[in-house]
């Protein structure tokens, strides 16, 4: 779990994130950030399309980016805590496609904190978020009962 220490960094950054945040379309920036097990902080913004269904959430972002930078020798990445800020007065949590993405390299208890704009904050876990979420476990059992 994250310490007090490295919340306010993660906060901090995921406001930071929202401020490059290409959104021409509907205002609605958001920011991310996301530590991963080995330490390391990547963030994302979201970004808008003209045709809208090809837009990229903040979450998705700071994921991807993680993946597609993580030293080759690591075969996958961890993520221990995520920090979602939007303009909104109220706290917006990860869409359901991001909370997929995010169940792909979390646990259950992956720390996910919904930052309001004047830098407050709630907490939850993944569990909370994504119940009974879909994973490579149950690929892996699926193949395992066919025999592949």
């Amino acid at each position: 779990m994250a310490d007090q220490e490295t919340k306010r960094t993660l906060i901090k950054k995921c406001i930071e994130a929202k401020e490059t945040s290409y959104s021409p379309y509907s205002k609605f920036r958001v920011g991310a950030a996301i530590l991963l097990k080995n330490g390391d902080i990547h963030t994302g913004c979201n970004v808008e399309n003209a045709s809208y269904g090809l837009s990229t959430c903040a979450e998705r972002t700071a994921i991807f980016k993680a993946v597609s930078e993580r030293p080759i020798k690591e075969d996958t990445i961890e993520i221990v805590a995520c920090a979602v800020s939007t303009d909104s007065s109220e706290a917006i949590s990860p869409c359901g496609a991001c909370r997929q993405v995010l169940a792909e390299f979390s646990t259950k208890k992956t720390l996910i904190i919904l930052v309001h704009p004047e830098g407050a904050h709630q907490e939850y876990v993944m569990d909370e978020l994504l119940p009974m979420s879909f994973g490579k476990q149950h690929l892996e059992a699926m193949q395992k009962a066919i025999g592949k």
